[in-house]
Order: C-alpha cells, then sequence, then structure tokens
C-alpha cells in the first residue's frame, strides 16, 4: 500500500463547548487550534456543536415527537378513506 495516500492520523481533542466536556480520540480532523491536555502534551482541538454529553438522546431528554402513526394521523385529519356516495358513478 502506498505510504501517501493515507491521510495523516494522529491524536486530537474534540470538545463540545455547550456541554463544557472534551474527549481525546484519535482522528483524521486537523484543527490550527490547540488545547493543553491532562497529561501535558498539547494537541490540536476541534469544536462540535453536539456531543454525547449535551444530545438529547443520550441525557435522556429526547421527546417523541411521532407518537401517532403517520397513516393514522392522515385518516385524523382527512377522514377515515370512505369513498362519497355517487363518486365515480356515470348514469
Amino acid at each position: 500500500m502506498q505510504q501517501d495516500k493515507q491521510p495523516d492520523y494522529h491524536p486530537v481533542v474534540f470538545r463540545d463547548r455547550t456541554a463544557g466536556y472534551a474527549f481525546l480520540t484519535r482522528s483524521t480532523a486537523t484543527s490550527e487550534r490547540t488545547i493543553d491536555w491532562d497529561d501535558g502534551e498539547t494537541y490540536p482541538v476541534v469544536d462540535v456543536e453536539i456531543s454525547s454529553e449535551s444530545h438529547p438522546f443520550y441525557t435522556g431528554k429526547a421527546r417523541t415527537v411521532d407518537s401517532e402513526g403517520r397513516i393514522a394521523q392522515f385518516e385524523r385529519r382527512y377522514g377515515g378513506g370512505e369513498p362519497k356516495s355517487g363518486a365515480g358513478e356515470n348514469a
């Protein structure tokens, strides 16, 4: 395998600023900004909008948006699908 075809895979800190949470992992993501980590090393930092600390599914704050099925909702809104009398009949 050609070495120059592979992306640079290195340690990176991902930081969720809304939750005040950061974690160190390995990634191909790059950033000009750096952060001093707990081990005394300096790593590039990538700011993310949502992580497992702030996502509603993982925090238990998820809402059920569609509690009613789509078909039931359609039938409730537009009727039960009963054909109209006289519709489609030719006399």
